[in-house]
């Protein structure tokens, strides 16, 4: 009993030693990896996918997924400026290039590395439809995601190898096994990444807002990703993301404490859609 006791003990310590503090919301968040270690592998990574894929440059496109991202990691960095949390960014090396795919899909690497895939500039539709894209992105950078979604990781596979030496029974770890994957990602995994999603949603709005584009736009952007996606998906439950319906409808919620935030900065007027 002692020995499991001390067990728990030290696990509790580490869980509160291994934990940072998400900007975004000042919570807490599982951190049991930090951004020195991971950065690096990060940047690695990301020049590796330039050089393995065909990059757009020297293009009006190209150019304006530049101009964007960097009108939105400048409204991030005012808004954390304003929030108390001065030079957050150091570490950050933001990037943004555009890729020739039809994939229909832009991502962000920790530490601020983004991709946009030609294939969804014709749902972005405009400018100000990249912007509602592209802080999302941002968001998932400055709320360090990687890191918490690669500490949850860990936590999981800490808990089943922890069950499968209590266990030592050869002939309940298959089941046990079976059950505990279902049961962590239906369960753990799958709701932390869709919250995450949500999370990224909200702020980014709050950040196209604040780098002076519409946020009213990013409802209109996943209706258009809803038409695109022709009704085929899986249910909310089973999937890394909110359903398209949760999010318009959620974006279209955010959207006027967006606006108020922006006001702040003294935003409260926003540039045209800019179509392209």
């Amino acid at each position: 009993m002692k020995y499991k006791n001390t067990i728990v003990a030290l696990g509790t310590l580490v869980m509160f030693l291994s934990c940072a503090t998400n900007p975004l919301t000042g919570n807490k968040t599982l951190a049991f990896v930090s951004n020195s270690q991971i950065f690096p592998s990060a940047f690695a990574q990301y020049d590796k996918f330039l050089t393995d894929n065909k990059v757009v440059n020297g293009t009006s496109d190209s150019e304006m997924i530049k101009r964007v991202g960097q009108r939105i990691a400048v409204a991030a960095e005012r808004w954390l400026n304003a929030n108390g949390n001065q030079g957050y960014l150091k570490d950050y090396q933001w990037e943004y290039n555009l890729v020739n795919d039809n994939t229909v899909n832009a991502w962000c690497m920790p530490g601020g590395k983004i991709v946009f895939y030609t294939g969804i500039l014709p749902i972005a539709q405009n400018e100000t439809g990249v912007a509602a894209i592209m802080g999302h992105e941002v968001a998932h950078a400055l709320a360090n995601h990687g890191q918490q979604r690669m500490s949850a990781a860990y936590l999981q596979q800490g808990i089943a190898v922890a069950g499968n030496i209590a266990l030592r029974d050869d002939k309940n770890l298959g089941i046990y096994n079976q059950a505990f994957g279902i049961a962590s990602n239906v369960g753990g995994m799958l709701p932390f990444s869709r919250s995450h999603e949500s999370q990224s949603d909200e702020f980014g709005l709050t950040l196209m807002a604040i780098a002076g584009y519409n946020p009213d736009e990013a409802a209109e952007l996943w209706k258009r990703m809803k038409a695109n996606s022709g009704g085929n998906a899986p249910p909310e439950f089973l999937s890394t993301h909110p359903s398209n319906d949760t999010r318009i409808s959620n974006l279209q919620g955010w959207s006027a404490k967006s606006k108020a935030e922006a006001k702040k900065f003294g935003v409260t007027s926003f540039r045209p859609l800019g179509e392209f």
